[in-house]
């Protein structure tokens, strides 16, 4: 069983800045693909931005330039640092995996935006 356990919510001020931390029950290089989504109450999860075993990162358009996606494989930990959070920003964020046609989530890390 594939565990993800998110980490690093918080409440921020606009303008702050905040790191996620995915870690992974197992070798990160045995998933093609693992991505951050977030979810605001009411609405679908959207994708944020996944890398792959091969190290590209791809991002959505509304974090592009503010959010970065890293990897750390000696921890099997994914990150998100987020940078100029914005209002909008706020949601629960999600880590994801797929493998043999499972899909797996995290519990998610709540992060709130707010002055």
């Amino acid at each position: 069983q594939v565990r993800l356990t998110e980490s690093g919510g918080d409440l921020v001020q606009p303008g702050g800045s905040l790191k996620l931390s995915c870690k992974v029950s197992e070798n990160i290089f045995n998933f093609n693909t693992l991505r951050w989504y977030r979810q605001v109450p009411g609405n679908e999860r959207d994708f944020v931005a996944s890398i792959n075993v091969g190290g590209i990162i791809r991002y959505a358009e509304s974090i592009q330039g503010r959010f970065t996606m890293s990897r750390d494989s000696a921890k099997n930990t994914v990150y998100l640092q987020m940078s100029s959070l914005k209002h909008e920003d706020t949601a629960v964020y999600y880590c994801f995996t797929d493998i043999l046609s499972r899909e797996y989530w995290g519990q998610g890390t709540r992060v709130t935006v707010s002055s």
